[in-house]
């Protein structure tokens, strides 16, 4: 049996502002439409769709695994962009990354109040992408 997440939805005001600000920061490619969504891509196969919500949107938590390479091409647009980030979760550590299980990680604030995060390498030890369970330590 295979279980993989598909999609996920993410309310916001701006289904298009939304999606293209978290796309730009991550470096995917422009949202596309599927009904009432703007989809973003995830290499994966996973999406968010982006679904408009005119009530009381409730922030969520988004972390991306990210390689090496595109960890350090995100930071930098965040710090081009102006943007605060964190290296926790509780925005003491304003300005630093962390360096958790041999990775590195940030967060940052999302469209509507939605909390983001990139990590290299998975919390408990998992297999960063683009390696094996043989090629880590």
């Amino acid at each position: 049996m295979s279980v993989e997440l598909n999609h996920t939805l993410v309310h916001v005001r701006d289904i298009w502002a939304a999606a293209r600000e978290v796309g730009t920061v991550l470096g995917r490619p422009e949202p596309t439409p599927y009904g009432p969504f703007a989809v973003l891509h995830l290499d994966n196969g996973a999406s968010l769709d982006f679904l408009e919500d005119t009530g009381e949107i409730q922030a969520q938590h988004y972390a991306f695994l990210v390689g090496e390479d595109d960890f350090d091409a995100i930071w930098r647009r965040i710090r081009e962009q102006g943007r605060t980030f964190w290296a926790d979760p509780f925005k003491q550590q304003p300005d630093r990354i962390n360096h958790n299980d041999g990775g590195r990680g940030l967060y940052w604030d999302g469209p509507d109040g939605h909390w983001l995060e990139i990590i290299t390498r998975p919390y408990g030890g998992g297999v960063p992408i683009g390696t094996t369970e043989s090629e880590t330590p």
